[in-house]
C-alpha cells in the first residue's frame, strides 16, 4: 500500500514539473532508444544473413578440385608460386568420376541425402518466327533441383530414364513461356525447343515449367523479355554436348542432424584417397556454414560494441536523475522535516525518493523503448533488409538497466533525505 502511495506521489510531482521531468528523462530516453535501435538492426542483419545463406544451401558441403600445395611451392616470404601453377590446368581426367561419387554415396548412405551437380553448357537464343527467348543452358541432376528449391508450375521433373540415358528433354522458366507461348503453361508442355550450340543444332522437348526467381544479389538491367533464364537439361545430356565425363565440383546435401563440420572433413579425406598419386591436384571440401558463423559473430561483436558506446548515454542520464533528485530534495526540505516530525521512519523517506527516481527512469525507459523500436524499424528499411527482428533481450535488459539506474543514482539523494535532522529541515527556508 505504501509503495502505491509513493508511486502516486512521484507521478504527482512529475505532472507538476513536466518540462523538468522530460529533460531529466532525456538521457535515459536517448540511451535506451539507441541501444534498442542498434540491437534491432544487428538482429535483423543476422536473421537476413541466415535466411540468405540458408537459401544458398549454407549447410551443404561443396566439393571441388583445387591445386595441391607442396613445400617447394611456398617461398620464404610465405607466398605460393610455381611455374606449374600458370601452365598446368586441370583436365577432365583430374576431375571426380561418377564411380568415386557412387562409392562415396555407398560409404556414407546414412549421412548423404543427395548429391547436387550441374554442368554449364552455353547461352543461346531460342527463336520461333518473331518470338524469341534468351536462355542459359545448364545440365542438372535431381539433387541440384532440390538444392535450388526448383518449383514446378506445370509438367514434371526429369525421370530416372531421362537422367541416365541423356534424354533430350528440358525444363524452362515461366519467363520463357511468357515470351514463347504467351504465358500458357499447359501449351508449352511437349513443345520442341530448337537451340544451336557450338554450330550444331539440338532439339529438346519441354517436360516441365518452373518458377523463375531472380537472385536477390543480382541486378538485372535488361527488360523481362530479354532476361536470360536457365534452360535445364539432364546433366548427362549436357556432358555429351561439352564432351566431358567427370565433375570439377558438386554439392553434398547432408541428412538432417548431420554435423556439417565433421562430415566435411570426412568427405575431403574420402576423395583425397583417390588423389594420392596426383601430384598437381587434390580435393577440397568446405561449407558456407562456417563462414556464416564467423559473419554472425562479427555482426554480434560490432553490434554489442556500438550498443555499449550508446549505453554511455544511460550513465549520463543517471547522473541527470541524481542531480534533479538532489534539487527536488532541497526544494522539499520542509516537507521532509514535517514528515519526520510526525514520526515517519528513515526507511519510509528513503523509499519515497528511491521510488520517485525509479518512476522517472521507468517512464523514460518505456518512451526510449518505443522510440528505439521505431528507429530500429527505420534503420532496417534504410538498409533494405527484409527481416525486422526486435531484440527482446535488449528491450528487457534496457528496461531493467533503467530501473537499476533509478535505484543506483536515486539512493544517494534518498539516503541524504532520510538522514536529515527534522529540526534543521523545519527551519530551512
Amino acid at each position: 500500500m505504501m509503495l502505491l502511495e509513493n508511486i502516486r506521489l512521484a507521478l504527482t510531482g512529475l505532472r507538476a514539473n513536466k518540462m523538468r521531468a522530460l529533460l531529466t528523462m532525456l538521457g535515459i530516453i536517448i540511451g535506451i532508444a539507441s541501444v534498442i535501435a542498434i540491437m534491432t538492426v544487428g538482429n535483423s542483419l543476422t536473421v537476413e544473413l541466415n535466411n540468405e545463406f540458408a537459401s544458398m544451401g549454407a549447410s551443404n558441403i561443396e566439393v571441388l578440385i583445387t591445386r595441391k600445395i607442396n613445400e617447394e611451392d611456398i617461398s620464404t616470404d610465405g607466398m605460393i608460386y610455381t611455374e606449374s601453377y600458370r601452365d598446368r590446368r586441370p583436365t577432365d581426367d583430374d576431375y571426380i568420376t561418377e564411380e568415386m561419387i557412387q562409392a562415396y554415396i555407398e560409404a556414407y548412405e546414412d549421412k548423404v541425402y543427395a548429391i547436387a551437380a550441374y554442368e554449364s553448357v552455353t547461352s543461346a537464343q531460342v527463336k520461333q518466327g518473331n518470338l524469341y527467348a534468351n536462355v542459359n543452358i545448364q545440365g542438372v541432376n535431381l539433387g541440384q533441383l532440390y538444392t535450388d528449391k526448383t518449383e514446378i508450375m506445370a509438367g514434371r521433373v526429369f525421370s530416372d530414364r531421362e537422367l541416365n540415358d541423356s534424354g533430350k528433354v528440358c525444363l524452362v522458366s515461366d519467363k520463357f513461356v511468357n515470351n514463347m507461348y504467351d504465358g500458357n503453361l499447359e501449351e508449352a508442355i511437349g513443345q520442341s525447343v530448337p537451340v544451336e550450340i557450338a554450330g550444331k543444332s539440338y532439339s529438346f522437348v519441354i517436360v516441365g515449367v518452373y518458377e523463375y526467381e531472380q537472385n536477390s544479389y543480382s541486378f538485372e538491367t535488361v527488360s523481362e523479355k530479354d532476361l536470360y533464364t536457365p534452360m535445364l537439361i539432364p546433366i548427362r545430356s549436357a556432358k555429351a554436348i561439352t564432351h566431358t565425363n567427370n565433375y570439377p565440383q558438386f554439392s553434398v546435401v547432408g541428412q538432417t542432424g548431420v554435423d556439417v563440420n565433421s562430415f566435411m572433413t570426412e568427405t575431403q579425406n574420402f576423395f583425397n584417397k583417390y588423389y594420392e598419386r596426383n601430384k598437381d591436384f587434390e580435393v577440397m571440401a568446405y561449407s558456407m556454414s562456417s563462414y556464416l558463423e564467423e559473419m554472425n559473430d562479427m555482426v554480434k561483436t560490432m553490434t554489442l560494441a556500438i550498443a555499449v558506446i550508446a549505453g554511455i548515454a544511460l550513465l549520463v542520464g543517471g547522473i541527470g536523475v541524481m542531480n534533479i533528485m538532489l534539487v527536488s530534495i532541497t526544494e522539499r526540505t520542509r516537507e521532509i522535516g514535517t514528515r519526520k516530525a510526525l514520526g515517519a521512519p528513515n526507511s519510509s523517506i528513503r523509499m519515497q525518493f528511491i521510488v520517485e527516481s525509479i518512476v522517472i527512469c521507468l517512464i523514460g525507459g518505456i518512451i526510449g523503448m518505443l522510440l528505439g523500436i521505431l528507429m530500429g524499424y527505420g534503420g532496417v528499411k534504410l538498409i533494405q533488409s527484409t527481416a525486422f527482428e526486435v531484440s527482446v533481450k535488449s528491450v528487457l535488459i534496457s528496461i531493467g538497466f533503467s530501473m537499476g539506474i533509478g535505484v543506483f543514482f536515486g539512493y544517494y539523494p534518498a539516503n541524504k533525505a532520510a538522514k536529515m535532522d527534522p529540526i534543521e529541515a523545519l527551519r530551512y527556508e
